[in-house]
């Protein structure tokens, strides 16, 4: 061990030679690994109860789930993993380290690599060839100083204005479409997926120095990021969950944040449930009363986690979460409740030509008319929304009456206190006059599952629309929909 100590490198190059490969957990089943772990004990039996608690969380429709990602399991080999649990629908929304996204992902996506090093060498050595440590990874500093800049330089392409981390790394997935050089990162398969991504603790990472350095060149015109707005945002989704779920790799900022909209949504004053399913992979020492080190039993006294399907796997994440993952993605109950849907919208409806989609939707609204059809609305209610005065707000748009005379009353109704919208730079939607805000708040506009972009709902590309300009029409009525204004 002793002679480990005395590496020596007489180049750069001779440093980075070998790449870190990412594991694919699609290659091999580890269904039997996981399945014979679970007559086992200590960690094996942690892990197995871990898997089967994530696939609950998988098979419950009602479920969103949440992956926080902190730590740096994606420079040693899960870049992949996590990129394919977006993939194959196995979560909905992701939390994480700035780093996580920046500095590992969005780096290697620009053509960039991690390389196998060695946690014994001089780092005085490395330093000499600008090279950066991570326990036994390796990363060229250099390489990562034009990572910086790259933030810098889509900062400078964004209108001036306060962004969340959601929305800026939502530019990031822009960016990548057109000039990544290693295709499917985790940032453009979330892009391609619109799966919100949240940096709570953003500006510490490389796009802190290219966003520090935006603002140096750009003193009076820049963008800011706004982590206030982007808690509100994150709450949003938890608010308009019926349940949810949290897959945590290690702890900190982002599993705190996660957990903080349990309790951000009871300040708010709506009535939400603790996470009901959580697992947590760490190596962290509970006895030293840190965010990163409490169990998820500690969670529930805050009323952030409900302690009936939890799983505490006390273990280094590179070593059991591709277990996991391969022996979900294997059992193959991934969320396929969404794409008949997204199939039949965008393969089917989106292709037809608007006259065959305009008597469709004749037929549809001739059935909603018959008189009858009033009285599936209360229990349609029961059914999709959890207040129970949900109803009470809203009039007849065709009658303006209190009361609906037929469904299609209360499909196409409109709120009796509506809003007024006065700017003429207004782009008609889908629906009823029932939500409208700014084109820029869209990418989370989500209808039954089915989260829609900018292009999805206008026509458009966002380039094509400020923006500052407004929405209206949105079809907020939907169950599922997530709108954050």
């Amino acid at each position: 061990m002793s002679e480990n100590k005395n590496l020596t490198h007489n180049s750069k190059k001779s440093f980075l030679q070998n790449p870190v490969e990412h594991i694919d957990i699609t290659s091999f089943d580890a269904r039997k690994i996981i399945s014979s772990m679970e007559k086992m004990s200590f960690v094996s039996r942690e892990t197995a109860n871990a898997a089967n608690i994530f696939n609950e969380m998988i098979q419950d429709k009602d479920c969103t789930i949440f992956l926080t990602l902190a730590g740096s399991t994606s420079a040693a080999g899960c870049m992949n993993i996590y990129k394919d649990l977006v993939k194959y629908n196995m979560v909905d929304a992701i939390i994480a380290t700035g780093a996580s996204i920046v500095d590992m992902d969005f780096f290697e996506a620009l053509g960039f690599k991690h390389y196998q090093g060695s946690q014994f060498q001089d780092d005085t050595e490395l330093r000499k060839n600008y090279i950066d440590r991570i326990y036994d990874t390796y990363i060229d500093e250099e390489e990562l100083q034009e990572c910086d800049q790259k933030i810098c330089e889509i900062a400078d392409t964004l209108d001036p204005r306060s962004y969340t981390s959601r929305e800026f790394i939502y530019e990031m997935g822009k960016y990548l479409k057109k000039n990544s050089k290693k295709k499917d990162s985790l940032i453009e398969t979330a892009y391609d997926n619109n799966v919100p991504i949240f940096c709570p603790a953003f500006t510490d990472s490389s796009a802190g120095f290219g966003l520090v350095t935006h603002q140096e060149n750009n003193p009076k015109n820049h963008i800011t990021i706004d982590s206030i707005r982007e808690l509100r945002e994150l709450t949003e989704i938890k608010i308009q969950s019926k349940g949810s779920g949290l897959f945590m790799i290690g702890g900190g900022v982002p599993k705190n944040f996660v957990q903080d909209t349990v309790i951000c949504a009871e300040l708010l004053g709506k009535e939400v449930e603790m996470h009901k399913y959580a697992v947590q992979i760490t190596v962290a020492d509970s006895r030293d009363g840190a965010c990163s080190s409490s169990t998820l039993k500690e969670a529930s006294s805050w009323g952030k986690v409900d302690i009936t399907k939890e799983q505490m796997v006390f273990a280094e994440a590179t070593s059991v979460l591709p277990l996991i993952a391969s022996d979900v993605y294997h059992k193959g109950e991934l969320k396929k409740k969404n794409k008949l849907y997204q199939f039949m919208t965008l393969n089917l409806w989106g292709v037809l030509p608007s006259p065959l989609q305009r008597g469709i939707s004749s037929v549809y609204a001739n059935v909603y008319n018959k008189k009858w059809t009033k009285h599936i609305i209360k229990p349609y209610c029961k059914a999709h929304y959890s207040d129970p005065n949900y109803i009470e707000q809203f009039k007849a748009a065709r009658t303006g009456k209190d009361t609906f005379e037929s469904f299609q009353d209360f499909f196409t109704r409109v709120y009796k206190d509506g809003p007024k919208i006065t700017s003429k730079y207004v782009w008609a939607c889908e629906g009823l006059l029932c939500q409208y805000g700014l084109v820029a708040d869209l990418p989370l506009i989500s209808i039954k599952g089915d989260r829609r972009n900018i292009k999805a709902i206008f026509g458009k590309t966002e380039e094509d629309i400020p923006g500052a300009h407004y929405f209206s029409n949105i079809f907020s009525n939907n169950s599922g929909i997530n709108f954050v204004k």
